[in-house]
């Protein structure tokens, strides 16, 4: 199926020689916003690092966003990448940059060269993230939700099939986890980019529902409805 951004079958997934998680089957499409939930230690982190070709996959098959995880290599590996956008808890800006700087060096360094099409693209995922005009502020002038969404715009900048999204509101008051968090599911709609959200808070799941899936016991198990 075309539409399909995730395939997972039969799939297990290990840190150095230890198994985290075994025969894992999962399917995300194209547009579909999908928590992902788990206890500290429970398999989450991998799960993720796999989808973004960080642990390499040794045994089932699966494919992200066209690419075969199992053939991957030194140069796939970043052609893959361009087709995913990822957000972590911890910001990653460049602190003495400005936040044009920040987003610049992203697009430099997947291939944008001439300058007109950069200024358009860079003020585009701006608008979206709802900091058109802030261009010129230094990233440590912005509040903590505020960096987050020019993460979330460097993550937009070459317009991600696949959304993937580590504990993103884990350093944010409640209030702006939920501006993050709904600014997330708008951008998957809007771009029709599959997000996969892990988180701690489920406090969220509770005010904005979706599909979710749960890392325990050694496994990758959907749910569809959870017992918060």
């Amino acid at each position: 199926m075309e539409h399909l951004i995730v395939r997972l079958k039969d799939v297990n997934i290990y840190q150095q020689t230890t198994r985290v998680l075994e025969g894992v089957n999962l399917q995300i499409a194209r547009g579909e916003f999908t928590y992902l939930i788990g206890k500290t230690g429970s398999g989450k982190s991998s799960l993720l690092k796999l989808l973004y070709a960080a642990l390499p996959l040794i045994e089932g098959h699966g494919e992200v966003a066209g690419f075969d995880l199992r053939k991957l290599n030194r140069d796939t590996i970043p052609l893959l990448r361009r087709k995913l956008g990822i957000v972590f808890q911890d910001f990653n800006l460049l602190q003495d940059r400005s936040v044009e700087a920040n987003l610049r060096f992203v697009l430099e360094a997947t291939g944008w060269k001439e300058e007109a099409a950069l200024r358009k693209r860079i003020a585009e995922v701006l608008e979206m993230v709802d900091l058109a005009g802030r261009e010129r502020k230094m990233s440590h002038e912005l509040s903590g939700g505020e960096q987050q969404r020019v993460v979330i715009a460097r993550a937009l900048l070459n317009s991600p099939e696949l959304i993937i999204a580590d504990e993103p509101t884990g350093n944010l008051d409640p209030e702006t986890s939920d501006d993050i968090l709904l600014l997330m599911r708008q951008l998957a709609k809007l771009n029709n980019s599959a997000v996969l959200f892990a988180t701690h808070d489920y406090r969220i799941l509770e005010h904005f529902p979706a599909r979710i899936l749960r890392c325990m016991h050694g496994k990758v198990v959907s749910e569809k409805d959870i017992e918060i």
